[in-house]
């Protein structure tokens, strides 16, 4: 029988690619309806489901389940994070392999996932789930500062303060109100500040076992906590880098993880890693590319393959420890502006190309877009990735050539005229 591939979510790139790597394999995705412009042909699909952006979760189960039962679905599969809690559900109705839903919600509560972790004795870092001011200032009056004021569930660095006086709690609780998808109440989390600097870690699982693929440097920004830019591999002596990869393996075993791409982020303070967040999906800001510019292994790839049942552990591996492996780093490094207007050009691609080492200039932002102050990751307006022998050169190539581009916006008088 041929695999016919249930795909919760738009799916990105992925339901041509897994049609592409298995000729004959058919997929049917479902997704929430604002999503349908981000579904790649979708003719090329056996059917695309859409539902209302706030439907239960048993309405994806049954509509999963009424298509099964006509064109039964061989697997199940998931790229993205938004759509984590319904694929979660709907593998295990159907009984196909996937996430847990219990891995999937302790992956994205990121209150409930400290709780567990402390449960378990695997960082026993300080954080509470708070509903309100009188309860932020009470764990302050108990722990201290500074601290973190997050939403409970988001990506993409929104909402996130550090606060440094009792005075910036208020608006750090306003800011990190408007939670990311998941169930309803998550509240805010605050937790305990760690200093130090900061790596994303990404690993592969496969029936249980783990194995860690990369660790990237992140950089990022000090008051809103938006990634500026990453390289990797890491420059970590050897001892460091052993305990970072036992803690992220002790995490993923303690959350359940069992097959999949994972990505973690850590702070390595000077009592040893401690966990910013882990997410059950490969890495964004195009890591999973610097990853395979600097170790050969294709984290997408395997995501494919291993959704199409495929074991893809041993290959990493050999990847992994193969004598001919890349012996390069890869960075990437992001620019914003500080200024509020709208976005008019861009100029300096050319030359920020031309920087040698640069092997990506990418504009994120079109003309016409209203732009300003650095507050999460979509406030970024262009990248520069860069490949070279050592971590501080890629990084170095990539800056020099976001620093050579600029940023043309039409801003606003006061009273509304164009300056």
């Amino acid at each position: 029988m041929s695999e016919h591939v249930l795909i919760v979510g738009p799916g990105r790139d992925f339901p041509p690619r897994i049609r592409r790597t298995r000729p004959g394999t058919r997929t049917t995705v479902v997704c929430d309806v604002t999503y349908i412009g981000r579904v790649r042909a979708p003719g090329d699909n056996a059917r695309v489901v859409c539902l209302r952006r706030d439907a239960p979760v048993q309405e994806w189960i049954d509509l999963a389940m009424a298509v099964h039962k006509i064109d039964p679905f061989t697997r199940v599969a998931s790229f993205g994070e938004s759509d984590q809690y319904p694929y979660a559900a709907i593998a295990e109705a159907l009984g196909l392999p996937g996430h847990s839903p219990e891995t999937v919600n302790l992956a994205h509560d990121k209150a409930a996932m400290r709780a567990w972790l402390r449960d378990k004795g695997i960082d026993g870092a300080a954080s509470a789930r708070v509903g309100d001011l009188d309860e932020l200032r009470a764990f302050v009056r108990r722990h201290g500062l500074p601290c973190i004021v997050k939403p409970v569930t988001n990506a993409g660095s929104a909402g996130v303060s550090k606060v440094t006086s009792e005075s910036a709690l208020e608006a750090a609780l306003e800011r990190a109100g408007g939670s990311g998808p998941g169930p309803a109440d998550t509240g805010v989390l605050v937790e305990e500040f760690f200093d130090g600097p900061q790596f994303s870690v990404e690993a592969f699982s496969e029936h249980g076992e783990h194995e860690v693929v990369g660790i990237t440097r992140k950089y990022s920004d000090p008051v809103s906590f938006v990634e500026l830019g990453h390289v990797t591999p890491a420059d970590l002596p050897g001892e460091q880098r052993r305990d970072v990869e036992t803690y992220v393996k002790r995490i993923l075993e303690a959350i359940g993880v069992r097959n999949g791409p994972t990505h973690t982020e850590v702070v390595l303070t000077g009592r040893g890693p401690r966990l910013i967040e882990t997410h059950v999906r490969m890495g964004g800001d195009k890591i999973p590319e610097l990853t395979l510019d600097a170790t050969g292994v294709d984290i997408d790839d395997c995501a494919v393959r291993q959704a199409l049942g495929e074991e893809v552990l041993p290959g990493i591996r050999a990847a992994l420890t193969a004598a001919d492996r890349p012996k390069r780093a890869s960075s990437i490094w992001y620019a914003s502006v500080d200024t509020a207007g709208v976005l008019e050009e861009v100029v300096g691609t050319d030359q920020a190309s031309s920087v040698p080492g640069v092997t990506e200039v990418a504009v994120l932002a079109e003309p016409g877009t209203r732009v300003g102050a650095l507050v999460d990751s979509e406030s970024r307006l262009a990248s520069a990735r860069a490949l070279a022998d050592t971590a501080d050169g890629a990084l170095t190539a990539a800056q020099e050539a976001v620093s050579l581009l600029e940023f043309r916006l039409k801003a606003r008088a006061q009273g509304g005229g164009a300056v």
